[in-house]
């Protein structure tokens, strides 16, 4: 890997000769492989696994990177493939939330590798807001979210500023901020050639409109957590000190265990709380992570003029979206594909139905008057004429029900034939109508059986083109 001079210079300015050169070291080696386990779908031991991320309970480094793709149990959302650096706010977010369930937003959440981990992080009854800017990316999010199957959870995409009616609505605020990547370098060779010391200060400048922006929206008593996945000080603890200095957030300490190797403040004069993850210090690629509390006597901050959202009413959920009345006993067999459906109100989605919790209604309200929803809770259905089609976010929901739907177990290659959106061919005595199909237990998705042929009915838009090798 060749490296640009000005971040070489910069990186032994930050670290001193001898550490630099270690660190450098460091990034010509490979990068470790690690996953965090959905431990609502698995069990422990389903993975060979070489050790455990010290940071986090369900996290496991690989002793090889396996073809992710042609695993069903990824599709299935039994784990994620995650950076284990980026999996320490899982330990961050126990030790701030504690027991008591919160509204979360994860404002620049994709792919969603953070929301996930925060689904399983967050005390229960707790509500995430997962939010991408840009449409692919957000699609991709709300397809990983739905993998993993949480109902409790919210996909929208917008603008940060876009939240600015939605005052000291969160308890919590994940900024897992646009960055110039250095901690990436290791792994993505186009991180490399993209990095310049322009593009440093273009994301600093860009880091602070998006903190601008969303600082209001978190109550007072809240909490903030900023990360970036780069080592500069211009994206990292200059930005820290702009919250506390600018807007009086008050840097938090979180206790690490020394073992952990985790690195503190670099900032000259400061001794900020912060937690960079270094390579030739941790096992994992760059991460820097930092906690802010907002002082329970603050003022509600408005953002300045100009800077106010744009998408008002244009939810992808619809407020305007409204569905004939329903016969009661088809609304009553919706509900009851949910293992707790008094959890639960059903809203229209389109032509369809989704669940949502019950506890955030007024809640939804207010996010679909300001934000554009993609998906909130589980889309369970899709209505045609007086039936119920099951939806595949149901599939991979762990909400449903576990007898809703009959099941058939396929191997793993018909598991990947299914994910192909390849035909079906169930055993005779296979149960007819909408069955959900499992692989080593897992459910991932329906078919539709009419007899002759099982109609497969895996989302187009994510089946997978990788063949065997």
């Amino acid at each position: 890997m060749i490296l640009p001079a000005a971040f070489i210079a910069q990186l032994r300015s930050l670290l001193g000769q001898a550490d630099a050169d270690a660190f450098f070291n460091a990034l010509q080696g490979d990068a470790s492989v690690s996953i965090r386990m959905n431990l609502r779908k698995v069990q422990e031991g389903m993975f060979p696994l070489e050790a455990w991320v010290p940071w986090c309970p369900q996290g496991r480094y690989l002793s090889q990177r396996p073809s992710f793709t042609l695993d069903p149990r990824l599709h299935a959302g039994a784990y994620y493939v995650q950076e284990a650096s980026s999996m320490f706010l899982w330990h961050v977010l126990r030790h701030c939330v504690g027991d008591c369930p919160v509204v979360m937003l994860d404002l620049c959440a994709a792919p969603g590798g953070k929301s996930t981990l925060a689904c399983d992080a967050l005390p229960e009854g707790s509500l995430l807001v997962s939010n991408e800017v840009m449409r692919a990316r957000a699609q991709v999010l709300a397809e990983n979210l739905t993998k993993w199957g949480n109902a409790w959870s919210v996909v929208t995409h917008n603008d940060p500023a876009d939240f600015s009616p939605l005052v000291g609505m969160f308890d919590l605020i994940l900024v897992d901020a646009p960055c110039s990547g250095e901690g990436m370098f290791r792994k993505d060779a186009g991180a490399v050639n993209d990095w310049s010391l322009e593009a440093v200060e273009m994301c600093a400048r860009r880091q602070r409109r998006i903190l601008a922006d969303i600082w209001p929206c978190l109550k007072p008593g809240g909490w903030l957590i900023y990360s970036t996945c780069t080592y500069n000080l211009s994206e990292n603890e200059e930005q820290v000190r702009w919250l506390r200095d600018e807007w009086g957030a008050c840097p938090v300490s979180v206790p690490v265990p020394s073992e952990w190797g985790i690195t503190g403040c670099l900032l000259e004069g400061e001794d900020l709380p912060v937690y960079r993850f270094l390579p030739h210090k941790t096992r994992g690629e760059g991460f820097f992570l930092s906690v802010l509390q907002k002082p329970v006597e603050a003022e509600e901050e408005q953002p300045p003029v100009g800077r106010r959202g744009n998408k008002k009413g244009k939810s992808g959920n619809g407020t305007k979206d409204r569905l004939p009345l329903l016969p009661k006993e088809i609304m009553s067999r919706a509900a009851n594909w949910l293992h707790d459906p008094d959890s639960y109100v059903l809203m229209p989605q389109g032509t369809g139905l989704f669940a949502f919790p019950l506890l955030y209604k007024e809640v939804l309200q207010r996010l679909r008057d300001s934000l554009y929803l993609l998906q909130a809770g589980v889309p369970l259905a899709e209505v045609k004429g007086r039936d119920l089609l099951p939806t595949h976010a149901l599939a991979m929901s762990t909400a449903l029900r576990p007898d809703a739907f009959q099941r058939v177990e396929v191997s793993a290659e018909q598991a990947l034939a299914y994910l192909r959106r390849e035909a079906i061919v169930l055993p005779g005595d296979a149960p007819r109508g909408f069955v959900l199909l499992t692989c080593e237990g897992l459910p991932i998705g329906f078919v539709k059986n009419i007899g002759n042929r099982a109609n497969n009915l895996y989302p187009a838009e994510w089946r997978i083109r990788k063949s065997l090798p």
